[in-house]
């Protein structure tokens, strides 16, 4: 068989992208089905982890959501997996935000690394260096306000904020914008505002959205600042709340990530497919919807507190 032969050979053997794309979806839900059946055999008086199994389902629903919007906007995920809140304390349920937001941002990364910065110059001073800089500065102080300090308020501000500014957004003239991106030292300080409200409230991203809104840049140019800003941010936080809090990531934590992670992943590559074929007008219309949504959740917190 010659070199021709051999290479036609392959290419008729391999099996098309849709079988490829088919049989990961399967591979995922038996992982997903496995977890669910351990689950059950597991449960005592219908409840597992303390959880009913309502609860467990709920909170799947919410998180999967989560993992789409994000996938489809680059941020978010937080925002909308803040109702979980409802179904378990802040101490919990925050980590939890962190570990599979950072699970989603990799995911989501992954797929878009054709436009993620790839050169220095595209990282510093005018891409997520100096917004991550800036929000590793932010993180401890965050994490101390997550476990010492009733933060209430600084959610409730913070969220009635978010939300009067996703309303002004949608109704501004389009042409509205700032010139010029503000050099370095105003990329740290919107960083270090993320990192400080992403330590509490596992939303380090808002704040960022919020300025690169302002300067209306393309939507692929926008990803490319947020996205590794939530990824480094969702890092140093768990990073940081491990070391200073290890007791809030007991079997509860574990057990949820692991039947949590295969539900959001899924969602995250269907966002991501969707916001292809998105174009800049309406994928800034979804972030400013979504940074309403990110003052609700804030608002939710507050009042949860």
């Amino acid at each position: 068989m010659n070199v021709t032969e051999s290479t036609t050979k392959a290419i008729v053997d391999r099996p098309p992208s849709g079988t490829r794309t088919r049989n990961a979806g399967i591979a995922v839900i038996a992982v997903f089905l496995a977890l669910v059946a351990g689950v059950l055999h597991h449960v005592s008086g219908g409840t597992f982890i303390g959880f009913h199994w309502w609860q467990l389902f709920a909170v799947a629903g919410i998180l999967g959501l989560s993992g789409l919007v994000s996938g489809l906007s680059g941020f978010a995920f937080s925002a909308i997996g803040s109702a979980c809140l409802l179904l378990m304390p802040p101490t919990l349920a925050v980590p939890l935000l962190m570990a599979l937001s950072a699970a989603n941002q990799c995911m989501s990364i992954g797929q878009l690394r054709a436009d993620m910065p790839s050169r220095w110059k595209e990282i510093w001073p005018g891409g997520y260096g100096p917004y991550v800089l800036g929000g590793v500065l932010g993180v401890p102080i965050g994490i101390w306000l997550l476990n010492h300090l009733p933060a209430a308020r600084l959610m409730l501000v913070f969220g009635v904020i978010l939300t009067v500014y996703s309303v002004y957004s949608l109704l501004k003239p389009p042409d509205l914008k700032m010139k010029g991106s503000g050099g370095a030292n105003i990329g740290m300080t919107v960083g270090f505002i993320g990192g400080t409200l992403g330590g509490f409230t596992a939303f380090p991203g808002a704040p960022v959205v919020i300025w690169t809104g302002l300067q209306n840049i393309p939507k692929r140019i926008t990803r490319s600042i947020v996205q590794p800003y939530i990824l480094v941010l969702q890092l140093v936080s768990l990073a940081t709340d491990v070391y200073t809090h290890p007791s809030a990531f007991g079997m509860r934590f574990w057990i949820l990530l692991a039947i949590l992670i295969p539900i959001v992943l899924p969602g995250t590559m269907t966002g991501v497919f969707l916001y292809r074929r998105m174009s800049d007008v309406n994928f800034k219309r979804i972030s400013y919807i979504l940074l309403g949504l990110s003052g609700a959740g804030l608002l939710i917190k507050a009042i949860l507190k």
